[in-house]
């Protein structure tokens, strides 16, 4: 059963139970969709805009060290013939 036929079902069943009104079933669908959309995100395994910036600092610094130590490395062979 896909998540449409289960918001159906579940709407269909307010309905014939009489307790569903136009603010309860605005309610019940933000609180389906968020539970979806937080199901999603840790599915993904998302990361935050600040742990992003962090890891994006450190590869540059890394990349800064690596460039370094290959000329570094360059320059020893140069001296060396």
């Amino acid at each position: 059963m896909n998540n449409s036929q289960k918001i159906i079902k579940m709407i269909s069943g307010f309905i014939e139970a009489g307790i569903l009104t136009s603010q309860d079933l605005k309610k019940e669908l933000l609180t389906s969709m968020k539970f979806n959309r937080e199901n999603l995100a840790s599915k993904l395994d998302l990361v935050t805009k600040e742990e992003l910036v962090v890891l994006k600092k450190l590869i540059e610094k890394q990349q800064k060290e690596i460039s370094f130590l290959k000329k570094k490395k360059k320059s020893k062979k140069a001296k060396r013939f």
